[in-house]
C-alpha cells in the first residue's frame, strides 16, 4: 500500500457491545449514516465483524451472532458508506474474545500462578485468550468467513495482538514438548514467541483466503521499534496514538519518526475522546483534534479519528460535528500532503530498537510499559522542542541521508554496529553519543575513537556540570545539576566540552545535608563532561534519559548547543518558534515541493489521578495533556538548506506568496502570522 493510495479521513468506530445491552443496531438509518459521513468529510471507516465480547454483528456459522441484532449490520454499514465513495475495513478483536472464554475457559491465557491474565473475577474487564489454544483455529475461521462475507472490503484490522509469557496448559505443553523449563522466564519467553509466530503466520493467511492482495493490520497500541518479526506482517501501519488517553502528546511524532522509515504507508489515530476509548458521552475540544490532524499531516501520515458507535447504530451528531471540523480543513490541506514524504535532517538510532533486536521473537510488552523508552522519549522532546527534525532508525536502516546520527545513552556497540558507524564516519558522517553509548558490549572500551579515555563510572548521583564558554545555557555560569550518573572520562586528542564537579558526597540515611542532594565540592573533579573529537560529540551523562526524567531547561540547553557545535553549517533548520512549536519538512516529489510545517498549541496538564468504585472509569493516574485555547504565533522565522533550487514560496493552503531570501545556501523567510499549522509549501520550478 503506497502512501498516495491511502485516503486520509478516516473513523475507526468502536462497536463493543455487551449482551446485557439491548435494540443493538435498532436505530441504524442507511440516509442518515451516508449524510453524517459526507458532512464530516469522512472518505474511509473501519466497522465490526467481532467485538471484545465477542459477538458478530452479521450472520454468522462460525461464532455467534449479537443476541439482541436481528439483521447484517455490518453489511448494511459496508455497502451505505460504499455507495457514497467511502471505503470500509473490517474490525476483529483477535485478543479478547468473552464468548469464547465463557464456552472454553481451557483457552485463556493463565499467569504463572494459574490465574487468567489482564481479568480479575470482581472486576470488569477482558478475558484474554492464548493463541497457541485451539483458539487461533476458532478466530482464523472468523476471519476467512468475514474475508469471504465482505471480500468487497478494503483491508482487516486485528486487535489486541500479544501474549503474555504465562502458564496456560498449551504453554506448558508447548515447552514440555521443547524441553523447555517453565520456571524460567526466557522458557516462557519463547512460548510466547511462538504463540505470536503462529498467530501472525494464520492470520494472514486467513485475511487473505479470497483475496491476495487483502491489507491487514494487526494493532498492539504500539509499533515496536527494530522488531521486523511484527512488522513485515503489516501490509501498513496505524498508529494508536491518542494524547490524552494516556499516549501523550509527544508519542505520536515519536512514533512517526520510526514508521516513516520503513516504506510503508502509515496513519495517526487519535480519538474524539476527552480520555480513551469506550467513553461515552467524552468530546475533547475541536481545537485539540483539529492540531492532532494537522500533526499527522505534518509528518507524512493521513488521519484516523476513534469513535463509539451507540448501541443503536446511530452515528452521534455532535462527534461527526467535532471531526467534520477537523476534517474540512485535512481536505483542503490535502493536495500538499498527498504522497508527501517526511523528511528530517538529522537522526536518532533508537534505544528501543537496539532492545527490540535483542528481543526478537519475545512477545512484547504491552501497554504503557511497552511503549516507554527513557533514551528515546527523552531524545524525542529535546529534539521536538529544539527544532531538530529526526527520524528514528535501528541500526538494519541506512544512515547516509542525515548529517548526524545521535545514539542516546545506553547504546552499546557491537562489531556489526561499530563497522556501521565506522563506515559512516568516514563517509562524512557526524556523530552525538551520550552515556553509556559507545562503550563496547564486550568490555568497557569505547568502540570509537572519541578522543577520550574512559575511566569508570562515577560513584556520584548527582552531579554537576560546567559547560565552556559557548555551550552554557543562556544565564547560568555556574555549574548546574545534573541528575543522572556520568561516565568518568578525560580528553585526550579530543577537546574538552567543561568540567565535572562532585558533591562532597552521596546522600543517604547516614550522612546528609539539606532538602535535596549534597552541595558540589569548590574544585572541579579532573573529570569532562564531554568532549569534541573530529566528527564526534561525547557527552559523558545519560543527558537524554535525564531529560526524560526531569524536564530540565537548563540541560536541554546544554545538549542542544553541543549538538550544534557537531552539526556546524549542516544544522537542518532554524526557527524562533517557542519551545512548544513545531517545524517539520516534507516532500512531494512528483509535484517537484517542499512542505514546511508549523504547528503551535498550548499543551496543558489537567486532571491527575482519581479512583472511581465499580469500574466507571479508567484513569491512567497521571495528568491529562490537553489542549483548548489556539494562540496566534506572529513572524515566524525560519531558515533552512534543500538540496535543490527553490523558485518561489507560497503559503497553503490560503495560495498567498511568501517572500524568500537566500544567502550562503539557506533560504530563509518569515510568517507574518499563522494560528495552530501553517504550511510553507516552496517550490523548485513553475508549476
Amino acid at each position: 500500500m503506497e502512501n498516495e493510495d491511502f485516503l486520509l479521513r478516516q473513523i475507526h468506530l468502536d462497536f463493543h457491545m455487551s449482551e446485557h445491552l439491548g435494540d443493538i443496531g435498532a436505530r441504524f438509518d442507511k440516509r442518515r449514516w451516508q449524510e453524517t459521513l459526507r458532512r464530516a468529510e469522512v472518505n474511509s471507516i473501519t466497522c465490526f465483524s467481532k467485538c471484545v465480547h465477542g459477538w458478530s454483528y452479521h450472520p454468522t456459522k462460525v461464532g455467534k451472532m449479537h443476541p439482541h441484532l436481528d439483521f447484517d449490520l455490518l453489511r448494511a454499514q459496508v455497502d451505505a458508506s460504499r455507495e457514497i465513495g467511502v471505503r470500509v475495513q473490517v474490525y476483529l478483536s483477535a485478543g479478547f474474545d468473552s464468548l469464547a472464554a465463557r464456552e472454553h475457559p481451557e483457552w485463556l491465557e493463565l499467569d504463572t500462578q494459574g490465574a487468567p491474565v489482564q481479568r480479575q473475577p470482581l472486576k470488569p474487564g477482558f478475558d484474554k485468550l492464548c493463541f497457541l489454544s485451539p483458539y487461533l483455529d476458532y478466530l482464523c475461521a472468523q476471519i476467512e468467513e468475514a474475508a469471504e462475507l465482505f471480500d468487497d472490503c478494503d483491508g482487516i484490522f486485528l486487535d489486541i495482538v500479544n501474549q503474555a509469557a504465562g502458564c496456560s496448559p498449551w504453554a506448558m505443553a508447548y515447552m514440555v514438548e521443547h524441553g523447555l523449563d517453565a520456571r524460567l522466564p526466557e522458557s516462557r519467553k519463547e512460548a510466547a514467541s511462538e504463540a505470536l509466530r503462529r498467530y501472525f503466520d494464520r492470520t494472514n493467511a486467513a485475511c487473505r483466503s479470497r483475496r491476495a492482495d487483502m491489507p491487514v493490520f494487526h494493532n498492539s497500541g504500539h509499533v515496536y521499534r527494530g522488531r521486523d518479526d511484527f512488522n513485515d506482517c503489516q501490509s501498513h501501519f496505524e498508529l494508536e496514538s491518542l494524547p490524552t488517553g494516556g499516549w501523550g502528546y509527544d508519542h505520536f511524532p515519536e512514533s512517526a519518526a520510526y514508521v516513516s522509515q520503513l516504506g510503508k504507508a502509515y496513519l495517526g489515530m487519535t480519538g474524539k475522546f476527552h480520555s480513551t476509548w469506550g467513553e461515552i458521552g467524552g468530546y475533547k475540544h475541536t481545537n485539540a483534534l483539529r492540531y492532532e490532524c494537522a500533526a499527522m499531516l505534518a509528518y507524512g501520515a493521513a488521519c484516523s479519528v476513534g469513535d463509539q458507535l451507540s448501541p443503536s447504530g446511530e452515528l452521534d451528531s455532535s462527534t461527526y460535528e467535532l471531526i467534520g471540523a477537523a476534517y474540512r480543513e485535512v481536505k483542503a490541506k490535502e493536495p500538499w500532503c498527498v504522497g508527501a514524504v517526511y523528511t528530517p535532517g538529522i537522526a536518532v538510532l533508537s534505544s528501543a530498537a537496539e532492545t527490540g533486536r535483542k528481543l526478537r521473537g519475545a512477545a512484547p510488552v504491552p501497554g504503557r510499559l511497552g511503549r516507554e523508552n527513557a533514551p528515546d522519549t527523552g531524545a524525542v522532546r529535546l529534539l521536538l522542542e529544539e527544532h531538530l527534525p529526526f527520524a528514528l532508525l535501528d541500526r538494519s536502516m541506512d544512515f547516509s541521508p542525515y548529517a548526524a546520527v545521535v545514539l542516546p545513552d545506553d547504546i552499546r556497540f557491537d562489531d556489526e554496529l561499530t563497522i556501521k558507524v565506522q563506515a559512516y564516519l568516514d563517509a562524512g558522517g557526524k556523530v552525538f553519543i551520550s552515556g553509556e553509548s559507545g562503550l563496547r558490549t564486550d568490555s568497557d572500551t569505547f568502540a570509537l575513537d572519541v578522543g577520550a579515555d574512559w575511566e569508570g563510572t562515577s560513584p556520584f548521583e548527582p552531579d554537576y556540570v560546567r559547560p565552556r564558554e559557548g555551550l552554557r545555557p543562556e544565564g547560568v555560569d555556574a555549574p548546574f545539576v545534573h541528575y543522572r550518573r556520568s561516565q568518568r572520562i578525560r580528553a585526550r586528542a579530543g577537546e574538552s566540552l567543561g568540567e565535572v564537579y562532585d558533591p562532597w558526597f552521596n546522600r543517604s540515611y547516614a550522612q546528609f545535608s539539606g532538602h535535596q542532594h549534597t552541595p558540589m565540592k569548590d574544585e572541579p573533579s579532573g573529570y569532562d563532561c564531554g568532549v569534541e573529537h573530529g566528527s564526534i560529540v561525547y557527552l559523558a551523562h545519560p543527558v537524554f534519559t535525564a531529560y526524560r526524567a526531569m524536564g530540565h531547561i537548563t540541560c536541554r540547553r546544554y545538549v542542544a548547543q553541543a549538538l550544534r557545535l557537531l552539526l556546524g553549517d549542516d544544522v537542518p533548520v532554524t526557527t524562533n518558534l517557542p519551545s512548544l512549536g513545531r517545524i517539520t519538512v516534507t516532500r512531494q516529489a512528483k509535484q517537484r515541493r517542499w512542505i514546511v510545517h508549523l504547528l503551535f498549541a498550548p499543551i496543558v496538564n489537567r486532571g491527575g489521578k482519581v479512583e472511581i468504585d465499580a469500574g466507571t472509569m479508567i484513569s491512567s493516574g497521571q495528568d491529562t495533556q490537553v489542549i483548548e485555547d489556539f494562540i496566534p504565533l506572529r513572524d515566524v522565522e525560519v531558515s533552512l538548506k534543500l538540496p535543490a533550487p527553490v523558485q518561489r514560496a507560497t503559503l497553503e493552503p490560503q495560495g498567498e506568496a511568501l517572500p524568500l531570501s537566500l544567502e550562503s545556501g539557506c533560504l530563509s523567510f518569515t510568517v507574518p502570522e499563522f494560528t495552530a499549522h501553517q504550511m510553507v509549501v516552496l517550490h523548485e520550478g513553475v508549476d
